[in-house]
């Protein structure tokens, strides 16, 4: 009778990797030049440079969260594959939202519905913080940063998308404003790093 090796995290990582490029090339793919040789026409697509840099920004900073999430991964359970899974379709709707809302010149309902896809992003990010943080020999502090980051900026998110009807401008800064802060993947690991480091630690001889 075979028996079934662990399924181990190499793949699951290679292949968000290949989803988040794909997002990157879409949403390069959705940029087009003015009709006029003039750096007046350029200038006049602010809205559409605004919203592929923030789209842009906003991928850069989930992939690296996610790299550093990934790190805790000793198996690939059932339930990791389906949460990330979850990330990756939240992250799939970015390049039609960030389209939309370029097309609208930042119209309150396309921007309402950027800040949602942010919510919904961040709502999945804490479905693998769950998978992957609180199953490991954390430090307590860690994981409460952590926590509480991640539910801050979600609800600042929630808050966005209900400002961006009214205030399309407002809204997008609150998002802006939320990336800001993970800028850094995580908080400071003194004495918290992953058993599959402590693992892989070789000690040195004196």
């Amino acid at each position: 009778m075979a028996v079934l090796r662990r399924a181990t995290p190499e793949r699951l990582s290679a292949f968000s990797d290949g989803v988040f490029a794909v997002l990157i090339t879409v949403l390069v793919l959705e940029l087009r030049p003015p009709q006029l040789p003039t750096f007046k026409a350029l200038l006049s697509l602010w809205p559409t440079w605004l919203s592929y840099a923030v789209s842009y920004l906003f991928i850069a900073i989930v992939w690296t969260n996610h790299h550093y999430l990934m790190r805790y991964a000793a198996e690939v359970t059932p339930r990791l594959l389906w949460f990330n899974f979850a990330h990756l379709f939240s992250m799939s709707l970015l390049p039609l939202s960030t389209a939309w809302m370029a097309v609208s010149e930042l119209a309150p309902q396309p921007v309402a519905f950027y800040a949602a896809v942010f919510f919904f992003v961040n709502a999945t990010y804490i479905c693998l913080i769950w998978e992957l943080i609180d199953i490991h020999e954390v430090s307590s502090t860690v994981r409460g940063i952590m926590r509480f980051r991640s539910i801050t900026t979600l609800c600042l998110f929630g808050v966005a998308a209900v400002v961006a009807l009214k205030c399309p401008l407002v809204g997008l800064g609150i998002c802006i404003c939320c990336l800001i802060v993970y800028l850094k993947p995580g908080p400071p690991e003194a004495g918290s790093r992953s058993l599959r480091d402590k693992a892989d630690a070789t000690p040195t001889i004196p």
